[in-house]
């Protein structure tokens, strides 16, 4: 489960010295001391008179006694008395059943003696378990729409091909060799978006278990992204946008899972082109920062509302920026953990109405000699026409 949240918690700062239980019962002790020392002066002096020596003795041995099983009463109710509130306490939040309201405890103080510390320790583990018990119900509901979405998404694609195999068989003989052409391509394009979900599903949950590993190797970012907006040109010239690819003279080259990087580009290329309507502009622009190369893919779509930007990444989440369906959104979230295995983030920036950014990054490779032209072996000069100052790849 992601919750994007912290699971721990700062270790409180150590109590002053005296807010130590050890310290207040030292204190209680020492005052009794003191005050047995007292009569101890006070029987010290009327015992030089014989006639006495006996009762004061006899007195002394009493008061020791009764004091002592005060002092022993007083140091235990100080023990039991403030437990028994704690426990009483615990007792009513376990007997109350409702976990999702945390404890609220007067003598919790982070700073205070033993017991106060326990306080503190207790209300901050119930406001815990409140916390998951809350991203629990929040990540189970997302599961369900994710599911209800996976489930239409796999019935239309099924059906659909279900029904012309069906009618390839019923009509067998009857139909011309173009109308059979049209039903088996129309059959093998559902058949290939299905692949694409069941595929999406695969890879998403062996990312999420840790069973991915990227395979690094040095590339030159530039000629990849290239790459990506020719193999997008022709599905941007089609729905009327334009594609353009934005590198800079001379891109270093980086050290990564080049497969991992292109599905990272795709993803967010094709996300891109969905969300951006006729006659907008997609740009993918390439930077440095900080030791590391940057990719931004920037789209002059519908944007994403500002109470939704933060959910775009959740595996469970679907963004419906247009009102149509398409897919169960798993792209981002795939995007987001490759980018991760990389040692970056996936970020985004979207203003309704104006368009939204994705942006990652990804690490340099080591910087060797410099070539038998003083240029270092890590860069690379962009041979792709209109990468110097960036060209458009597809136009309406």
């Amino acid at each position: 489960m992601s919750t994007g949240r912290e699971t721990g918690r700062d270790a409180p700062a150590p109590p002053p010295l005296g807010h130590s239980l050890s310290v207040k019962l030292a204190a209680l002790l020492a005052a009794a001391f003191i005050a047995v020392g007292g009569l101890l002066v006070v029987a010290t002096q009327a015992m030089f008179e014989p006639s006495r020596l006996l009762e004061l003795s006899t007195d002394v041995m009493l008061a020791s006694v009764v004091f002592s099983l005060l002092a022993a009463l007083c140091v235990f109710q100080l023990f039991t008395r403030r437990l028994k509130r704690l426990a009483d306490a615990v007792d009513a939040y376990y007997r109350r059943g409702d976990f999702r309201a945390p404890l609220a405890l007067g003598e919790a103080d982070a700073r205070g003696d033993e017991i106060e510390r326990l306080a503190a320790h207790v209300e901050g583990m119930s406001a815990r378990i409140a916390d998951q018990l809350g991203e629990l119900e929040r990540v189970a509901t997302r599961r369900r729409d994710l599911l209800a979405n996976v489930s239409h998404d796999l019935r239309t694609p099924l059906a659909s091909m279900q029904g012309y195999l069906e009618i390839l068989l019923l009509r067998r003989g009857e139909l011309s060799e173009a109308e059979e052409r049209n039903y088996l391509e129309v059959a093998a394009k559902h058949s290939e978006r299905l692949g694409r979900l069941v595929n999406d599903l695969f890879q998403l949950t062996k990312l999420e278990a840790d069973d991915v590993h990227p395979q690094r190797e040095r590339f030159p970012l530039a000629e990849l992204v290239q790459d990506v907006a020719q193999k997008f040109a022709l599905d941007a010239a089609q729905r009327g946008l334009a594609l353009q690819a934005a590198c800079g003279a001379a891109m270093p080259l980086v050290e990564a899972d080049i497969g991992m990087v292109e599905r990272v580009l795709e993803n967010l290329v094709e996300n891109a082109l969905r969300h951006t309507p006729e006659g907008g502009r997609v740009t993918l622009a390439l930077g440095q920062a900080g030791g590391r190369a940057s990719v931004a893919v920037s789209d002059t779509g519908v944007g994403i509302p500002a109470d939704e930007v933060d959910k775009v990444f959740d595996r469970f989440y679907r963004a419906d920026r247009t009102g149509a369906r398409h897919h169960a959104g798993l792209g981002l979230a795939i995007a987001r953990l490759m980018v991760q295995l990389h040692g970056g983030q996936l970020t985004v920036r979207s203003t309704p109405g104006h368009g939204t950014t994705f942006s990652f990054d990804l690490p340099l490779a080591p910087r060797g000699p410099s070539g038998p032209e003083g240029t270092p072996d890590n860069a690379i000069q962009d041979g792709v026409p209109g990468a110097q100052t960036g060209g458009t790849i597809a136009a309406p």
